[in-house]
């Protein structure tokens, strides 16, 4: 299919069964759950999705999805660039027990109509693909206990404690 938008729906039985594939490209501003890790829901991610059926006669939906996104700066707390890179591997299952016994390789994508929304599949791949603690690689923070002035400072003030040497050397004297 074309590299237009994803498309909302589709049967992935269906596709599975000519082994088709659809390219396109999905708006973040479509994916609220996605955007609320975001700092901006400005941007486009490249989606390619290939149906296939396997020797084990699964039917199966694999592919990527690739972007940028901007994402707050744990350290700075400045917007950062994070390029995301999701990789989709399913299979389709048509009830809990059947998802119970894929092979460890395939994640489940329980069909219970005939058409699935293809954005959510896409917008949960994206999500476990974020950073825990997103951070620029060479960021300058500004920090106040690390500059001259505060060591200076520091220096300069007494020891509260040289009152307690004090007396410790009076008493190991008598």
């Amino acid at each position: 299919m074309s590299n237009g938008p994803l498309p909302k729906k589709a049967d992935p039985r269906k596709l599975a069964e000519r082994e088709a594939q659809i390219t396109g490209i999905a708006e973040i501003s479509a994916m609220p759950r996605l955007a609320s890790f975001l700092c901006s829901e400005q941007g486009t991610v490249n989606v390619t999705l290939s149906f296939a059926v396997d020797e084990q006669h699964l039917r199966t939906v694999s592919g990527k999805a690739r972007g940028q996104v901007l994402m707050t700066c744990q350290r700075c707390l400045e917007p950062v660039s994070i390029d995301v890179r999701a990789d989709v591997n399913l299979a389709v299952v048509l009830n809990d027990e059947q998802a119970r016994n894929l092979p460890r390789y395939y994640d489940p994508l329980l069909v219970e109509d005939d058409d699935v929304e293809l954005l959510p599949i896409v917008e949960d791949e994206l999500i476990l693909s974020l950073p825990s603690v997103p951070m620029h690689e060479d960021c300058s923070v500004k920090t106040s206990w690390g500059d001259s002035g505060t060591v200076r400072l520091q220096q300069e003030k007494p020891n509260p404690f040289s009152v307690l040497a004090s007396l410790k050397d009076k008493t190991s004297k008598r």
